[in-house]
């Protein structure tokens, strides 16, 4: 098992990440935690500005908030001199509560509601991505209504299968996203924004996917993209500004993976933009790429505490821990690999199979399948490396459990930024109506 970002073993055996020894985090902060390697989030913010800047200087990079957002993220995104991607109204609010500025965020979403346009039209957001007719023709309505004139790109669904989960891929024909290159559609898309006096078409956008490896799918992308601009300014006379196209690139969840570095696909979209650029006779566009678990999944790591065990003679062996499906649902989503370690035993050269197994009623709750770990003890601090993107941002209160707290760490400090729910918290909604309350009360009164 490999190490990542500021890990570190200390000399007590404890697995450390940020200068802070695990066993203690969990110890102050509860269990399950989300710990966040702040160090290892800038790095990666970093590598990918540095990289497309130095291949394609007309060029932003937008954090997708959906891997993982909340306001302590946006402020780092923000100093880091990223833009922002939000998919809904309550990442959008998460943007404003914090100040992030409004100008470099780009609104996604397939059906963005009123109360979510308006919003962004309050607020000013930079670009509001189009997914579909309806949204253009409602867009155009809030915007005469508002009497403010609006930025968008288009989405593209372009028809790249990338090689990923077929729940994660998004590019190909056959997906709710975006107008479709082939049937049309996003050419008479482009011919009615233009008609549209308030909005401002300022380019297009794909996304082919996510946890991809094989970079070649972003190649195609590109040239499809660049093609279509090319047919645009031939047939419509309009030359589009900005090629938006997402985010997807992979990262190591465990030993089978093999992910490319920012360098290398900042490097490839540079050159097959300017290699289309050159061929088809059209102008640069300025280049916005979108990531999110590249920069922030390998820095998350979950801590739990091992509970019960049960054994399965020539079967298996059961290990349950005091979390599962609830802070991580990707592991039945999409079958998803991890590696872990015990964070309290990191020198602990004892191996036996086991399968961790979460705390929720349902069979399919589990986290790991069949991993070689030291014999787990009640107690033991288990960590699962790479859950810092799309964890907390898909977590549930399933069975009425809890969301875990989530701790940044640098340099020896740790920092709640996102506090542990309580039972409390999840009645803070709830509401009994005065008709079932008179109802308990009466049979209450015939019982006596």
């Amino acid at each position: 098992m490999e190490l990542r970002g500021t890990m570190q073993v200390n000399s007590s055996g404890h697995l450390v990440i940020g200068g802070c020894d695990t066993t203690e985090l969990a110890a102050q902060f509860g269990t399950p935690l989300y710990v966040i390697d702040e160090v290892l989030v800038r790095q990666m913010a970093q590598r990918y500005q540095q990289s497309l800047k130095q291949h394609y200087p007309s060029s932003a990079v937008a954090y997708a908030g959906k891997a993982s957002l909340t306001m302590a993220m946006c402020k780092i995104v923000e100093s880091e001199g990223l833009s922002l991607d939000v998919v809904s109204g309550g990442e959008l609010y998460t943007a404003v509560q914090a100040g992030f500025p409004m100008e470099r965020v780009f609104f996604h979403g397939n059906n963005k509601s009123r109360s979510e346009l308006e919003l962004a039209l309050t607020h000013g957001v930079g670009r509001i991505v189009v997914d579909n007719y309806y949204e253009l023709e409602f867009l155009q309505q809030l915007a005469d209504e508002w009497g403010q004139d609006v930025d968008i790109l288009l989405r593209i669904t372009p028809g790249v299968e990338a090689h990923t989960h077929t729940y994660i891929q998004t590019g190909q024909i056959d997906s709710k996203f975006g107008f479709g290159l082939a049937d049309g559609a996003a050419l008479t898309a482009v011919r009615r924004a233009l008609a549209a006096p308030r909005l401002n078409l300022r380019g297009v956008h794909c996304h082919i996917g996510s946890q991809i490896f094989d970079i070649t799918s972003f190649g195609l992308a590109v040239r499809m993209m660049m093609e279509f601009i090319k047919r645009v300014s031939q047939e419509v006379g309009w030359q589009l500004e900005e090629l938006d196209l997402g985010g997807g690139l992979g990262i190591r969840y465990n030993n089978e993976d093999s992910p490319v570095g920012p360098e290398q696909l900042a490097k490839l979209l540079a050159e097959a933009v300017h290699q289309a650029a050159k061929e088809l006779d059209v102008h640069l566009p300025a280049l916005i790429v979108e990531p999110g678990r590249s920069i922030v999944g390998e820095a998350g790591t979950t801590l739990y505490t091992v509970g019960s065990s049960k054994d399965i003679p020539n079967i298996r062996r059961y290990v349950a821990v005091d979390g599962g499906m609830g802070d991580n649902p990707r592991v039945a989503l999409y079958q998803a690999k991890y590696e872990a370690a015990v964070a309290n035993r990191m020198q602990d050269q004892g191996r036996r199979k086991v399968s961790i197994a979460g705390k929720c009623c349902e069979s399919g709750d589990m986290l790991l399948h069949d991993i070689e770990l030291p014999e787990l003890i009640p107690g033991d601090i288990l960590a699962v490396f790479s859950t810092g993107a799309y964890n907390y941002s898909m977590a549930s209160n399933y069975n009425r459990l809890p969301r875990p707290a989530m701790v940044l760490v640098a340099d020896g400090a740790a920092d709640i930024i996102v506090a542990r729910e309580s039972y409390q918290d999840l009645l803070r909604n709830d509401r009994i109506p005065e008709r079932l309350m008179q109802g308990a009360v009466a049979n209450s009164a015939r019982k006596e």
